[in-house]
């Protein structure tokens, strides 16, 4: 005969989560109800078991059993309902043990209920505290979702209003500067022809519009990234260096060790926009001369890298800053699945490392999500 292994006896993982759905619909659905429906089936399991245990006698007692529907009833309506059906159970109990229990007196018989009833007041109370903790914690990760979903709401209103400003720029700004830069050319043109003295003047104003509108179309593309897919961020961290450099003057340095090929459009949005963060606060607060943007494969973690040499980040603004800055970047490495670290070089500055793990392809690597 084959020894029967303990895999065996146990139910499959499905056939587990099976049935805790079925009794958490159970639940939900027992909840709902008045309290003294949800309370009838608790009742009629204790009268049932008050039958059995009328028909086992003395000898084979049942009253442990009694914890079932007070559990129950517990479990579903309250404390309340609960000692409700411990009273009955009690009552049950007596009424099916009367003829034949061991008591010379009723007294002792009466006080063997009592023992019953401390032993149900036990379980009522045990249940109603698992209770409590399961709602608590019920109700705490509903608030982690909430906040969790409203951080993503901010995040992507954010994300929309940045791409509707930065095509209003492109399109409209951009496009209305260009025409009075045309008209300035123009009207160039006219006075060189006169020859008249405030001709350079016009030139001048027509190269400073030039310079108005290439500013921007830099700016609205910072804003709107349109290059971000799924393997261009590279490219957008060329661009990103190349436009702020000129708006700012801080020399920036973008090394690509990989081609990063990431499945998700919106990963990439999502590295972009903590490179763009890490930069700006390098260049506001930091003071930063030279940045470095580094971006490249280490095994299955693509690291985004930002190195500057400013001013630094003390220890507590690393772990506890509140800026909305880095509250945007935390949330944005959480959204990834990626791990977020600010830390401070012994040779001054400040290093941003976001380490996101990717799963190795024959020709492409592809985000995890």
């Amino acid at each position: 005969m084959k020894a029967t292994t303990l895999s065996a006896l146990l139910p499959p993982p499905e056939q587990d989560k099976a049935v805790a759905r079925l009794w958490t619909r159970a639940t939900l659905a027992m909840r709902s109800q008045p309290v003294w429906l949800a309370s009838l089936v608790p009742l009629l399991m204790t009268l049932l078991m008050g039958w059995l245990d009328s028909l086992t006698g003395w000898e084979v007692s049942l009253f442990i059993f009694y914890a079932i529907p007070i559990t129950l009833a517990v479990w579903w309506s309250g404390s309340g309902a609960g000692l409700g059906i411990a009273a009955a159970a009690g009552a049950m109990w007596w009424l099916a043990n009367e003829t034949d229990h061991p008591y010379d007196t009723k007294l002792g018989y009466a006080w063997a209920l009592l023992n019953r009833e401390f032993y149900f007041g036990v379980v009522v109370f045990a249940v109603m505290t698992v209770r409590n903790k399961q709602d608590a914690d019920a109700a705490h990760i509903r608030m982690l979702e909430e906040r969790r979903q409203l951080e993503h709401d901010i995040v992507s209103v954010s994300e929309h209003e940045q791409q509707r400003i930065g095509r209003d720029l492109h399109d409209g700004l951009c496009q209305h500067l260009a025409a009075i830069g045309c008209a300035a050319r123009v009207l160039a043109e006219d006075l060189q022809e006169q020859n008249a003295p405030a001709a350079r003047d016009a030139v001048m104003i027509e190269d400073s519009i030039q310079q108005a509108v290439l500013e921007a179309r830099n700016l609205a593309h910072g804003i709107f990234p349109v290059h971000v897919d799924r393997s261009g961020l590279a490219a957008a961290l060329s661009d990103l260096a190349r436009m702020t450099s000129r708006l700012t003057g801080v020399q920036i340095e973008v090394r690509e060790g990989v081609e990063a090929n990431l499945e998700d459009p919106e990963a990439s949005m999502h590295l972009y926009r903590i490179a763009q963060e890490a930069v700006a606060n390098a260049v506001r607060h930091g003071g930063a001369s030279h940045i470095v943007i580094s971006l490249a494969l280490v095994g299955e973690v693509l690291e985004l890298k930002i190195e500057d040499d400013g001013r630094g980040m003390a220890p507590t603004q690393a772990v506890e800053g509140e800026g909305m800055g880095l509250r945007t970047m935390r949330y944005r490495s959480q959204a990834l699945g990626a791990s977020l670290q600010f830390q401070t070089p012994a040779s001054g500055g400040t290093r941003v490392l976001c380490r996101l793990p990717v799963q190795s392809q024959p020709e492409d690597h592809h985000a995890q999500k």
